[in-house]
């Protein structure tokens, strides 16, 4: 009787034991089975950070406070009302006013990679429930150089919002013009200052917004022509860049030469704007210039 209860206990603990062998090998198997949060690399600081995270900040390194180029949607999604952005002149075919040879897959090629149909993307939008026109540059776009697409977009663009009366908002981030078009992309530098000019003899506000990096024909022209110029922290800003200035002059420029803070200090920024209070300074320019319903510069 004793030997028949001595097995029964045996094969209860055998039981309990195997029991419990596999409710671990499940729980290791769930863990190892638990998705790894995707990660981004910082391109200033190199380390590797959690996506999500990243995303929350606004696109900002939460290590070392590098901010990451931000594609359009997301730009127009950070500062607009939630579907509210209407793009205009989407529609513009494409151009090689030169006949450039290889252009035009370069092109299709950007058009793929973005899913954008040109460099920059401008349209109405609201903020905080007021209207205005919102343009972004995207550097993902052959580094949103300045060709006759672009330059016919911000146009036209701020031709309609002369004859809506409205605000113009542009958030610039280019390398320049667009060498493949030769002069013709020059040109573009006068389009867009006379079309910016007439906006502002109608009275009605225009402020640029100088991201990371805005350099060359734009910011020889539109970038720099707002009744008030915001910046992102530490964006480069400039037209020649850094180091053909000293070979040309041949002098070593000072530290954080064609930074936005060296600008603010020298009088070409009117205000740096970290990237989680642009929308409500935005929507604080647009309160302070109202009169009469019309946004006025």
């Amino acid at each position: 009787m004793l030997f028949i209860k001595k097995k029964a206990k045996d094969a209860e603990l055998a039981k309990a034991k195997e029991a419990a062998r596999l409710k671990a090998e499940s729980e290791a198997q769930n863990v190892a089975e638990e998705p790894k949060p995707e990660t981004v690399t910082c391109p200033k600081c190199g380390k590797e950070l959690d996506k999500a995270r990243v995303v929350k900040d606004k696109y900002i390194c939460y290590e070392c406070g590098s901010y990451f180029r931000v594609k359009t949607k997301n730009r127009i999604k950070m500062v607009t009302d939630s579907k509210t952005f209407e793009p205009w002149f989407e529609d513009m075919p494409y151009s090689n006013p030169l006949n450039t040879e290889g252009y035009e897959d370069k092109v299709k090629a950007a058009q793929v990679k973005t899913n954008l149909r040109e460099a920059v993307t401008i349209g109405k939008a609201l903020i905080n429930g007021e209207p205005a026109v919102v343009g972004v540059c995207d550097a993902r776009f052959l580094m949103s150089s300045m060709g006759y697409v672009v330059g016919e977009k911000i146009v036209k663009a701020v031709e309609r919002a002369t004859e809506e009366e409205l605000p113009v908002f542009i958030f610039c981030c280019s390398g320049g013009a667009r060498m493949q078009e030769g002069i013709v992309s020059l040109m573009q530098m006068a389009k867009t200052s006379a079309a910016i000019k007439k906006h502002s003899d109608a009275g009605l506000l225009y402020v640029p917004i100088l991201t990371d990096p805005t350099t060359g024909g734009v910011t020889a022209s539109f970038a720099m022509l707002g009744d008030i110029i915001l910046a992102e922290p530490k964006a480069l800003i400039g037209f020649a860049g850094p180091r053909v200035i000293e070979q040309t002059i041949g002098q070593t420029l000072p530290e954080g030469f064609q930074r936005s803070e060296y600008l603010e200090e020298h009088g070409f920024v009117d205000r740096i704007v970290p990237r989680g209070e642009m929308r409500a300074t935005i929507s604080k320019l647009l309160r302070l210039h109202e009169k009469g319903g019309t946004f006025r510069g």
